[in-house]
């Protein structure tokens, strides 16, 4: 039986997992940078935190390519893995857009403690909905190309010297 598939790909190659180390990089910043506020008392490092809204901007992009994939195949929405990692990551996000949202009203003396403890909650969050991720794609084969033989690789694009050795 071939993979469950990705919906929303490009010349087959899923969308979502394109866009989440964006989200991931952010937060995790976010986190530092609070961090480095907590203990310097640098505004700079409050200011630095504030990427935390890209990184829900880009978490939203990467949800909306995870619904089209769950949507569009039966077989990953009986997954039970992929209910924890959707409803995981939309805890997330909300968590994330309240601490920009009492960031953005607070400023600086909204890191410390709640920006701080919702980045932290946020990064550890993150970790687990992450491990339901790994586990569709390695365990599940979500997104996954079937394997294929050899004879795959089409001549005229692979020349002798560069094709793939199966």
């Amino acid at each position: 039986m071939a993979n469950p598939r990705s919906i929303a790909s490009i010349a087959g190659h899923p969308i979502h997992p394109m866009l989440i180390p964006f989200p991931i990089a952010f937060f995790v910043a976010t986190l530092l940078c609070d961090i480095a506020y907590v203990r310097s008392g640098n505004l700079s490092w409050a200011t630095a935190s504030m990427w935390l809204g890209a990184g829900v901007a880009m978490a939203l992009l990467a949800a909306v390519a995870g619904l089209i994939d769950v949507l569009g195949d039966q077989r990953i929405r009986r997954l039970y893995d992929v209910w924890l990692h959707a409803g995981g990551n939309i805890l997330l996000v909300l968590i994330q857009a309240y601490s920009l949202y009492a960031r953005e009203t607070g400023g600086p003396n909204a890191i410390l403690p709640t920006g701080l403890v919702l980045s932290a909650i946020a990064v550890l969050l993150m970790g687990f909905t992450g491990w339901m991720g790994w586990k569709m794609v390695y365990c599940d084969h979500v997104g996954v190309a079937d394997e294929s033989g050899p004879t795959s690789y089409p001549e005229s694009r692979y020349p002798e010297s560069r094709r793939p050795v199966p």
